[in-house]
């Protein structure tokens, strides 16, 4: 149950009240169903990550302070792109003439960095290969790996250096497909890659390419940058790829006792997925959760139902995404005078369209745009309670960045959220007390750190993630910030739990790979802070946990299992002393 002070709701449609319990009871059941529904995501999703080293020549770092014995003075100095037409670069030695400019100029800033270089400036041969080599690596840092910079027959006694560009580029996309099951069609390729024949060969765009590829979760691809045909232009490689899917279908099996005891702790669940469903590097699932009712649930008829469903493409640098669930529960309530039925039903959908818009060597930089829907019926006995009546949509944009800061990973998130009036969308009954809104406009952000390392010899890692919100618009309880329980702060049962409009959290794990046998031994401890209208009238509004855990693969089964405890709660905040957990899943 959510801790939030909220007004008691009349629904004279029905002559019946709603109680805070039941608002606050529903607002915690779709919070935990998306929770989870996040949590299915992550365990189904694959998000490869393919990085190449680009090595650069070192013979760049060679100061050219001493002037060569044998040398020339360069007052002018170009870099332009191999034309095949025009070989005789003598053509420009004339005062006012220059030759094109390349579409590397850029890289010409590489020769002043060290600053021991300025024009006019007296070179000989040494220099001007230490200058060709300034100029590759600055190429070859920006994933031109197949460029190459060269000096052509020119006369220098006219005080101009004319470096050569002969561009890398693509000239045939070849692929073998080793799979059992052959899943490979032109469109599979033209997907996946980022550049096609004719284009400039980028390693950026074959780590892209090959994380496409490999974004079916049981697809794995091979690209290698071979010589082009005899007869092809100076700079043409071709690309090879080698694919192999395995069987496309899968089942996964699970259970875990993320549920509450208000609709069933235990659940039970079936996934079913297909990759390269349109051989176009997709993966489509769906899911089935229900709950089962156990003796240390609450008394009487209880229980929840929850489908899903997911549908994600790569395309190039984009990444379509399209999800569902559809969550139904009931549970006995016993009053003073009589017992009744309360149910409710969510449904939610959302789809993103993201892009990737820079990457190199240490970090890549994306940015989403989504819409999103939302819609919730509760009813007594059969009867639906009108004034519960939830129906909202709307927009959300987001920019994501990760970097890679040595064997350290570090990601960003920024994401903001803002309800219209799309979609037949409902007033919130809160308006009128300025309590909540159906255009909710919310900002979200998450950073996490990853470190691994070892010690003794043994391989450990340390997570850090720190996860905030903020609002502009007062919320209704479903969009307010939640903590207390194994996806915020571990160490609680999450049967009662403390919300306001605005919050923070900060999630800590120190995890030891037990003699590197897959079998992972974590510490957690976890601290949660909410903010915002109306939480002064709480219990309090500080939560820290902790929980001791371990996780791995048995003979194919995915398992973990925790014990938490809570080292700090408000007085009054019911939760168990010692809270355990477990998730089991198995795949076919």
């Amino acid at each position: 149950m959510l801790a939030f002070p909220t007004k008691v709701f009349a629904d004279t449609n029905n002559s019946s009240t709603v109680s805070v319990s039941d608002l606050q009871f529903d607002a915690q059941q779709q919070q935990r169903q998306q929770q989870q529904s996040q949590a299915l995501q992550r365990q189904q999703v694959h998000t490869p990550e393919v990085r190449f080293q680009t090595e650069s020549d070192s013979t760049e770092q060679r100061p050219l302070l001493i002037p060569e014995a044998q040398c020339l003075t360069i007052s002018q100095l170009y870099l332009t792109d191999l034309d095949l037409n025009t070989p005789d670069l003598n053509a420009y030695a004339a005062k006012d003439t220059r030759p094109p400019i390349s579409q590397f100029d850029w890289a010409l800033d590489a020769v002043y960095q060290a600053q021991d270089f300025s024009l006019p400036h007296c070179v000989g041969g040494e220099g001007i290969g230490i200058l060709i080599k300034r100029v590759q690596n600055a190429i070859i840092e920006k994933g031109f790996v197949t460029t190459r910079v060269l000096v052509q027959p020119q006369d220098l006694r006219s005080g101009k250096l004319i470096l050569t560009v002969v561009p890398g580029r693509v000239s045939q996309i070849q692929m073998r497909d080793n799979s059992a099951f052959r899943k490979v069609t032109p469109a599979t390729v033209w997907f996946a890659l980022p550049m096609s024949s004719g284009e400039l060969l980028n390693i950026r765009d074959i780590e892209q390419g090959l994380e496409n590829l490999k974004r079916p979760p049981h697809a794995d691809a091979n690209i290698q940058i071979v010589p082009a045909e005899e007869g092809a232009n100076p700079g043409d490689s071709n690309l090879l790829i080698d694919f192999e899917q395995r069987f496309p279908y899968r089942l996964t099996l699970g259970l875990d006792d993320a549920g509450s005891k208000s609709t069933g702790r235990l659940q039970g669940s079936v996934t079913a997925s297909i990759e390269n469903m349109l051989s176009l590097n997709d993966l489509f699932y769906t899911s089935l959760t229900r709950s089962f009712k156990r003796g240390s649930d609450d008394n009487g008829q209880r229980g929840s139902k929850n489908i899903s469903l997911y549908y994600g493409v790569p395309w190039k640098n984009w990444m379509l995404s399209v999800s569902g669930s559809k969550q139904d529960y009931h549970q006995q309530v016993f009053g003073a005078f009589t017992d009744y039925r309360y149910a409710g039903e969510s449904t939610t959908m959302n789809a993103t369209l993201s892009r990737l818009l820079y990457r190199d060597q240490q970090r890549k930089t994306t940015a989403s745009l989504g819409v999103w829907h939302r819609r919730s019926a509760n009813y007594i006995d059969d009867a639906e309670v009108d004034v519960q009546r939830r129906r909202m949509a709307g927009w959300q944009i987001g920019l994501q960045h990760k970097e890679y800061i040595g064997k350290a990973t570090l990601d960003i998130s920024l994401n903001y959220k803002r309800g219209t009036g799309a979609n037949r969308s409902l007033a919130a009954p809160e308006e009128q007390y300025g309590e909540g809104t159906s255009r909710p406009k919310i900002i979200n952000a998450d950073i996490s750190l990853t470190l691994p390392f070892a010690l003794g010899q043994q391989p450990w890692r340390y997570i850090t993630a720190w996860r905030a919100q903020w609002n502009k618009t007062p919320l209704i309880q479903q969009d307010r910030f939640s903590i207390g329980g194994r996806y915020t702060v571990r160490g609680f049962d999450g049967e009662l739990t403390l919300s306001g409009d605005r919050g923070w959290l900060w999630r800590n794990e120190l995890a030891w790979n037990v003699m590197a046998s897959g079998h992972e031994l974590y510490v957690a401890i976890d601290k949660g802070v909410i903010r915002g209208r109306g939480t002064e009238q709480l219990l309090g509004r500080h939560l820290v946990g902790s929980a001791l855990g371990l996780r791995g693969n048995l003979w194919g089964l995915n398992y973990e299992y925790f014990v938490g405890t809570p080292i700090h709660k408000p007085q009054g905040f019911r939760t168990s002393h010692v809270t355990t957990g477990f998730n089991l899943s198995y795949q076919f």
